[in-house]
């Protein structure tokens, strides 16, 4: 299928062949007929790409300080590969589409294949979306209407805001796709309007939907024209549905309103408030997000909980159904204000529109349409013509995520592993990816990979959940498996896979890549010859996740002490080279365990012990990590796998300034190696089950606020 992509590096975009992405749970796959190009947002979108390295670090001083802080903990080498692999990796755009219901995931209840919907998705001829993120199209209402369904939504959410009653006069400042749209919003409401731009032929259309207008043009004071259209009283509301960093729209707002007016921000404007403006007058101010209550809330969104109608009347998804109901009753027409139409295939010359100079407002995109039921779909495409030999190493890569795109890929490959299928559940990564690195396929569906017998290895870079099915499948299927940590979020996983393991011959091995970094490789083998035992100390400064991020959800992502944290109970069981023979663990406590910022302590059968400081309450500036090593008069110390210092140990002090070599590529080559020689695995299979399971125990300690095992 095709699917429209930016590029953050240049702005160019791209039609690129993708794999139409399945449903699954709470999402539903819809083959679009139409969408809108939002001019305001994705104008500002190609502007960014265009502008020079200055210019974009410019308008996002909070990233520089971001990136600054990483050069000074990671090196230059890692930062600056992370930048240009975010500014590389082309994006989807628009959330403007219409179209027909292929696919329902199984949690979905309230859509069937057929169904005529709006929804948030971008440009692309299938979209996956989460249900709560669709609506259904009322009969009469075209799918080129039903599409500016969100654009309205964002403009019915700042009127909600500012909660109008019959007769307030609103002022709508700034007259693109939203703002004309929020002119038919407050008429529909029964409000006397006045709308304001610079653009004469906005104006009329303004005036066309009943409103009265001011042409904001040099020299104009708008705030006094307000005035003196409204007999020196000021507006109730203004609506600010414009695109700028300057700060005088919110200050001419201020000037334009009554005593004790509501001013809503519905796009963008400098924000250096003046606090006499407000003071004087009393005026509220508000930002409005997007199209309503449920907008970037994962658990609304990604999880698919609706709030209930009886404490949360309006959500995104009813906004959506109100713009709707009036379209279909005839007091809400996009129809107007449509300027250009394109076919798909031909949609680069609309952003060319965009970019130009030439008037434009609704920018429509039209789909062939080619069926309306769930048929013969593209889960698959061809990336390269050429097909390996079947051998060792031919690898269906399953998750391709940023950091298997930036870290994990690229390694394999420099390990000479043939790269053939890499599968993704909504199709664009893994045709982006995959063309770039080298492989021969791109599906969504990675249950292939597992029938397909030209491949012999499978590498699971998926979300922690689904690690354990993926890797238990795959050995059953006598395939070679790679998975990145955690193996698995729960013990019941670990036995099925330590079952697996003892009927199949097939290698496994989990992402534990910093026991094959140089400088804990070296370290260990300078401690090979200890008589006495092991102390081994280790500080991670994990930075902050939001609480309701996949990764600290138990059923999802495991926590983060299963997530991350197994890292360092596995490279302390490297270093001590003995059993973990019992646990105990600490947390600190706010209101309830805050179980990622925790102290785990570890006793070997040895008579070694480690202690993993994991916290998430310090400053990202401060590097991440650190471990020191205790043994027999000496010590070692990792700084953050840039400098190794060693006492009482000669030989042993590295200094990395320029980069870090936390062991992937050296864990990938050993993986690959095992595969095509048939030699042990990289990691003792037993060793894994191992460290898995004192993982798993030691999250379930620190979301009870700590104990023993």
């Amino acid at each position: 299928m095709i699917h429209l992509l930016q590029s953050l590096a240049d702005g160019s975009t791209q039609l690129v062949d993708v794999p139409v992405p399945s449903a699954t749970g709470v999402t539903l796959v819809v083959e679009s007929r139409v969408s809108v190009v939002s001019a305001g947002t994705e104008r500002m979108l190609v502007d960014f790409g265009r502008a020079g390295w200055l210019e974009k670090a410019r308008r996002q001083p909070d990233k520089v300080r971001q990136v600054v802080d990483k050069m000074r903990t990671d090196g230059i080498g890692p930062t600056l590969g992370a930048v240009r692999a975010k500014l590389d990796a082309p994006i989807p755009i628009g959330y403007c589409q219409a179209g027909v219901v292929v696919e329902t995931g199984p949690r979905v209840e309230r859509f069937a294949p057929g169904d005529h919907v709006v929804t948030n998705g971008p440009h692309a001829e299938y979209v996956r979306v989460p249900h709560t993120l669709a609506a259904h199209i009322p009969e009469g209402v075209s799918f080129e209407a039903a599409a500016f369904t969100p654009l309205a939504a964002i403009g019915l959410q700042g009127l909600r805001l500012a909660a109008p009653t019959l007769g307030e006069t609103v002022v709508v400042y700034g007259l693109g796709l939203i703002g004309l749209l929020t002119v038919q919003l407050a008429r529909a409401n029964g409000c006397e309007v006045i709308g304001i731009d610079r653009d004469a032929s906005r104006l009329t259309l303004a005036e066309r939907f009943g409103a009265r207008t001011i042409a904001a043009s040099e020299g104009v004071d708008i705030a006094r024209a307000v005035l003196d259209l409204t007999a020196g009283d000021g507006a109730d509301i203004v609506l600010l549905t414009l695109a700028t960093d300057d700060d005088e729209p919110v200050r001419a707002a201020a000037g334009m309103s009554r005593k004790r007016g509501r001013i809503v921000l519905v796009g963008v404007a400098g924000l250096h408030l003046r606090r006499d403006d407000f003071y004087r007058k009393e005026l509220s101010f508000q930002v409005s997000c997007s199209y309503g209550p449920g907008r970037y809330d994962p658990v609304h969104e990604d999880q698919g909980v609706d709030y209930p109608r009886g404490f949360v009347r309006w959500t995104e998804a009813r906004n959506f159904e109100a713009v709707l109901a009036l379209m279909a009753d005839g007091r809400l027409d996009p129809g107007a204000l449509v300027t250009h139409r394109f076919d798909i295939a031909d949609a680069t010359k609309a952003y060319d529109v965009v970019s130009g100079s030439a008037p434009s407002l609704g920018i429509v995109l039209q789909y062939p349409g080619k069926t309306e039921t769930n048929g013969d779909v593209q889960r698959s495409v061809v990336l390269r013509g050429d097909e390996p030999r079947p051998g060792q190493g031919v690898v269906g890569w399953i998750g391709a995520g940023n950091f298997a795109s930036r870290v994990l890929i690229p390694a394999f490959a420099k390990a000479g592993a043939t790269l053939h299928t890499l599968a993704s559940s909504g199709g664009v990564s893994a045709a982006v990816v995959g063309k770039r690195e080298g492989f021969r396929r791109a599906t969504t569906d990675p249950d292939t990979l597992l029938s397909n017998e030209l491949l012999d290895t499978i590498v699971v870079t998926t979300r922690h959940d689904t690690h354990a099915s993926w890797t238990r499948r795959a050995l059953e299927s006598g395939k070679h498996v790679f998975v990145e940590k955690p193996l698995a979020i729960d013990l019941e996983e670990v036995d099925r896979i330590a079952a697996a393991l003892e009927r199949t011959s097939g290698v496994m091995c989990v992402g534990f890549n910093r026991r094959y970094a140089p400088m804990a490789v070296r370290a260990s083998e300078a401690l090979r010859a200890r008589t006495g035992p092991l102390v081994v100390d280790i500080l991670v400064n994990a930075g902050s996740i939001p609480r309701d991020h996949w990764t600290q959800r138990p059923e999802e992502g495991g926590g983060r002490i299963v997530g991350e944290a197994v890292h360092f109970i596995d490279l302390a069981r490297f270093f001590v080279g003995a059993p973990i023979a019992d646990l105990q663990v600490k947390t600190a406590a706010n209101e309830r365990p805050m179980d990622d910022v925790a102290s785990i302590h570890l006793g070997f059968t040895d008579g070694s012990m480690a202690a993993i400081r994991y916290l998430s309450n310090g400053h990202r500036a401060f590097p991440k990590e650190r471990i020191e090593l205790f043994a027999d008069g000496t010590v070692v110390r990792i700084d953050n796998w840039r400098r190794m210092h060693a006492w009482g140990l000669s030989g042993l002090t590295t200094h990395l300034p320029h980069a870090q070599d936390k062991g992937h590529e050296a864990l990938a080559a050993a993986f690959v190696r095992s595969v095509r020689q048939g030699g042990a695995a990289p990691i003792p299979p037993e060793e894994i089950l191992e460290v898995s399971r004192w993982a798993i125990r030691a999250g379930q300690l620190a979301a009870q606020g700590g104990g023993s095992a």
